[in-house]
C-alpha cells in the first residue's frame, strides 16, 4: 500500500469515528424574563377588567329644579343701547364727609334707554358687563340737560335721581362713548325719550308749569321696578 493510499485511509477512519455535535440546548427562564411575562398578563388582565366595568347609573340624593330669574325689566322694550363707559363725581369712601369730590369710574357696559310696555315711560339703564351690576337707574326726566364734559365731544354730562343702589339718589354722571358719531346719536335718542316723556306727563301737569312734581313722580315710579342685579331672586 502505497503512503498516499495509508493517509487517506486513516482520514476516512477518523471522520467516521468523530463524535456528533450534541443539539443546542434551550436557555432556561432566568428572573428577568419571569417578571416581563407577569407584567405582560398584569396588563391583559387589567385591560378585560377595564372592558367589563359596571355601567350601572346612580340617581342623585337631591334634584336641583330650575329656577327663573327675573331682572326686572321683562316687560320693557330696547329703544336703544350702545356699550361706554360710566363715570360719576362725588365722595369716595375715603373722602366721606369731607365735601371733597372727584370723578370716579363706575363701570363699563349697555348704556341702555328702556320703554315700559304698559305705561310707555322711559328709563336710563346701565349694568356693568360680566357682573350685570346695575350702576344707573334714573328715568329719563324732561329737565335733564346733556353737557359735553371738559370740551369732549365724545362724553355727556348730566344730573339725575338714581336708583341703582336702592334709594333716589341725586347723582352727576358723565357717559364717555368710542367716537363723537356714537356720542351725539345717543344725545339724540336721550332727547328723543325725554319728549316722549314730556309728551306722556302732559296729561295733567306739564314740566315747568309744576316744578317737575310730575317727572318727580315719574322718576319714584320707575324706581319701582324694583331692577335687580343678575343672580338675586
Amino acid at each position: 500500500m502505497s503512503t498516499e493510499e495509508e493517509t487517506a485511509t486513516a482520514t476516512s477512519t477518523a471522520a467516521t469515528e468523530a463524535p456528533a455535535e450534541a443539539p443546542a440546548e434551550a436557555p432556561e427562564a432566568t428572573p428577568e424574563t419571569s417578571t416581563k411575562d407577569e407584567k405582560n398578563d398584569s396588563k391583559e388582565e387589567a385591560a378585560k377588567e377595564q372592558e367589563e366595568e359596571s355601567t350601572a347609573t346612580f340617581e342623585p340624593v337631591v334634584k336641583l329644579e330650575e329656577v327663573e330669574v327675573k331682572s326686572g325689566e321683562e316687560d320693557e322694550e330696547v329703544i336703544y343701547s350702545q356699550r361706554s363707559k360710566l363715570f360719576i363725581f362725588g365722595e369716595t369712601l375715603l373722602d366721606k364727609g369731607t365735601g371733597k369730590k372727584t370723578w370716579r369710574e363706575r363701570g363699563i357696559g349697555e348704556a341702555r334707554i328702556l320703554r315700559h310696555k304698559e305705561h310707555q315711560r322711559l328709563r336710563f339703564l346701565m349694568r356693568q358687563e360680566k357682573t350685570m351690576k346695575v350702576i344707573a337707574n334714573h328715568a329719563i326726566d324732561p329737565r335733564i340737560t346733556l353737557e359735553t364734559n371738559a370740551g369732549s365731544d365724545r362724553s355727556w354730562v348730566w344730573s339725575a335721581f338714581d336708583f341703582a343702589e336702592g334709594e333716589l339718589v341725586e347723582t352727576v354722571f358723565a357717559l364717555r362713548f368710542a367716537d363723537t358719531e356714537i356720542a351725539n346719536t345717543f344725545k339724540a335718542e336721550f332727547q328723543k325719550g325725554q319728549k316722549e316723556m314730556e309728551s306722556l306727563l302732559a296729561g295733567e301737569d306739564k314740566p315747568g308749569e309744576d316744578g317737575g312734581a310730575a317727572a318727580d313722580e315719574a322718576a319714584e315710579a320707575l324706581a319701582n321696578l324694583k331692577t335687580k342685579d343678575e343672580g338675586e331672586e
